[in-house]
């Protein structure tokens, strides 16, 4: 199995913006962000019956789902919440820390173009899966990393991974604290959060964190990334 050996985006600098604003009421950053969009735009429907589903959790929904998106043979990404027990949980709830969700990332993709194995080496390859519940500037259990998955198969494939990652101390003996989850409930993000780096280029946080961290995949993946995304 072929592992990618990456660098750790640090964002040190970059404390001050983040995902949650007031660590003493744990609601997050993005609840002030969202309320400067004047519009709330829906995602166009579409029919995704032909492509196969993953799942994923590394951060802030809005990062991960612009990665997954650059990547050749996936048709599109949904941002949402997963690996919870609550109901239909909303973004007040799950960025707050106030659920046990966390924001996860739904990916429809042509297994005729790209395997799950090749998921899973995007998805350790775009962040750092040894910050236990955090992910750059982003702390809370919310922004843990998870990858789900469906059947025995991708618990393998999830299992080898790591193990691979582990005997060739990739992350220089930093235990992998990636949790390994069969998938049982996946919610959709309220509209406003669908392809929101896209949408809002200049957003603060989208600037400098989710770009930066997206170029990141970018240099590092080359192989994997779709004609207009390089």
């Amino acid at each position: 199995m072929k592992v990618f050996k990456v660098s750790v985006l640090t964002i040190a600098t970059l404390v001050s913006i983040s995902c949650q604003s007031k660590p003493k009421s744990n609601t997050s950053a993005h609840t002030s962000e969202v309320k400067e969009v004047m519009e709330v735009e829906k995602m166009t429907q579409q029919d995704l019956s032909a492509y196969e589903t993953a799942y994923f959790a590394s951060g802030c929904f809005w990062c991960v789902e612009a990665i997954f998106e650059s990547v050749k043979g996936v048709k599109e990404v949904v941002s949402g919440y997963s690996g919870g027990t609550e109901e239909n949980p909303t973004y007040q709830q799950v960025g707050g820390g106030y659920s046990s969700h966390a924001e996860a990332v739904k990916v429809y993709y042509d297994t005729k173009v790209i395997s799950f194995t090749a998921l899973v080496q995007v998805f350790f390859g775009s962040h750092d899966p040894t910050s236990l519940n955090r992910q750059g500037p982003d702390r809370g259990r919310q922004y843990r990393s998870v990858a789900f998955y469906k059947n025995e198969q991708e618990k393998e494939i999830i299992e080898a991974y790591i193990g691979a990652l582990t005997d060739q101390d990739v992350y220089k003996g930093a235990a992998i604290t990636t949790e390994v989850t069969e998938f049982t409930k996946f919610y959709d993000a309220e509209d406003y959060h669908q392809d929101y780096e896209k949408k809002h280029p200049n957003n603060s946080y989208i600037t400098n964190v989710s770009v930066p961290r997206l170029n990141q995949f970018k240099k590092n993946f080359k192989d994997f990334l779709k004609e207009d995304a390089h």
